[in-house]
Formats: structure tokens, C-alpha cells, sequence
């Protein structure tokens, strides 16, 4: 059986792999600035996809994704500005249904997600 602090190691480095692969999607599609960027807190683990840069005369700072992992273990969803379905994509990559907690929706709400309520 795996330890929490070894499926928090495994989550972080999904978490990280999947937003470096999502940074490079939209940096190759957008084509310029404003850039994708991941900012990884692995102390704290909190994992972050931002966009930051000027856009002609507008300056952009916007947080995409950000998700941190609890000492239970589990994944909360802090933030999804994107369009896509992260919880799928996690558990495509091995990340246990139970264990996503769509963090930004209400409890009442969660229980409708099919994931984790907290």
C-alpha cells in the first residue's frame, strides 16, 4: 500500500507533468505573449498554470489552473479558467477519482462532480 507522502510525491510530479504539457500547448498555439508560465510550490504543494505578459498595450496576469494537494493526500481544484475537464484528465494520468476535490464549487455542489466532496 502506498504512504500518503509517496502519493503526494506521485500526484505533485502528474500535476506538474500536466501543466508543463499544457504550457507548451497553449505557448506553441498563442504563439507569443502573453506566455504560459507553471509556478510549483513543492514545499507547500501548490501548482499553478498562469499566463502573464503584454498583449499589445494590455498586460495580462491570470491564474488558469492552481491546484494544491493536502496533507490527506487529496487534489483540490482551487481554480479552473479553462475549458478543459481537469478532473478526466487526471484520471486518465492515474489520479484516483476519490481523491479530486473540485475545490472552487460549494460542498453542496461537489456532490454532484462524481468526485471527491472534500
Amino acid at each position: 500500500m502506498e504512504s500518503i507522502t509517496g502519493k503526494i510525491t506521485r500526484y505533485e510530479q502528474v500535476i506538474i507533468s500536466y501543466l508543463d504539457e499544457l504550457a507548451e500547448e497553449r505557448n506553441t498555439a498563442l504563439g507569443g505573449s502573453p506566455d504560459c508560465n507553471v509556478i510549483a510550490d513543492t514545499k507547500n504543494h501548490h501548482y499553478q498554470l498562469t499566463r502573464i505578459g503584454w498583449h499589445g498595450r494590455k498586460y495580462y496576469f491570470v491564474v488558469l489552473l492552481h491546484f494544491s494537494i493536502k496533507p490527506d493526500g487529496k487534489i483540490w481544484l482551487q481554480q479552473n479558467n479553462t475549458e478543459v475537464l481537469v478532473g478526466q484528465e487526471l484520471e486518465v494520468r492515474g489520479i484516483d477519482k476519490m481523491d479530486i476535490v473540485v475545490g472552487f464549487r460549494p460542498e453542496y455542489l461537489r456532490e454532484a462532480t462524481g468526485y471527491a466532496v472534500a
